[in-house]
């Protein structure tokens, strides 16, 4: 038997094994997303992240020049569509982002700050697949701007104020919840009677 052959039934042996246990593995763990990742799983995450991002895109050098008027823009842009899962510190501590599998990554540590900036703009643009990260590239110059912009952004993660953060906050999408209280606010300071409360819906259960 060839070297080439033996090696041929070595790898399809190995892939079957891998496969098996793979399969065993969703069987008795299942595939919730709200457990937390193994340590396998978090490698394995974090590779895929690697290499999902284009290798031509890798040298792109934003085109967009650093200013705090970019950084201005960017941050609002980041607390509009970003925050929801990333958080406003970047963190991903949020609802959403601890609800995601793998979780949202935290943009300050090394795993993010590392990445080239070529490596975020594709990230941004396009998404990765089985993370739950989405493309937002609209195939428009001003799409590929915002999202250069957003790499300005995330550079300045680790190093936010206080200050950047409370200001963030007022940028941040409202409930429904919230701008029910607001008009009814509203309606209080100039007289009026606050509108009724909403009757409660019982789904039975929730988040706690």
């Amino acid at each position: 038997m060839s070297a080439i052959r033996k090696g041929l039934i070595f790898l399809c042996g190995a892939t079957a094994v891998l496969g098996a246990a793979a399969i065993g593995y969703i069987l008795i763990v299942g595939l919730s997303a709200r457990n937390e990742p193994t340590a396998i799983e978090t490698f394995i995450a974090r590779s895929v992240r690697g290499a999902a991002v284009a290798r031509s895109a890798r040298g792109l050098v934003n085109p967009v020049a650093l200013s705090e008027q970019v950084v201005s823009e960017a941050r609002a842009h980041y607390a509009d569509h970003c925050a929801g899962c990333h958080a406003n510190d970047g963190s991903g501590n949020t609802e959403m982002g601890r609800g995601l599998f793998p979780r949202a990554p935290d943009m300050r540590l090394a795993a993010t700050q590392d990445m080239t900036d070529g490596e975020l703009f594709w990230t941004i643009e396009n998404g990765i697949r089985f993370t739950g990260m989405p493309g937002w590239s609209k195939g428009t110059a001003a799409s590929a701007d915002a999202s250069w912009k957003l790499v300005h952004f995330i550079r300045r993660l680790p190093k936010l104020s206080s200050e950047d953060i409370r200001q963030m906050e007022d940028m941040n999408p409202r409930s429904p919840d919230e701008i029910r209280q607001e008009i009814e606010e509203q309606r209080f300071l100039e007289g009026g009677d606050p509108a009724p409360a909403a009757p409660a819906h019982d789904h039975g259960g929730g988040h706690d």
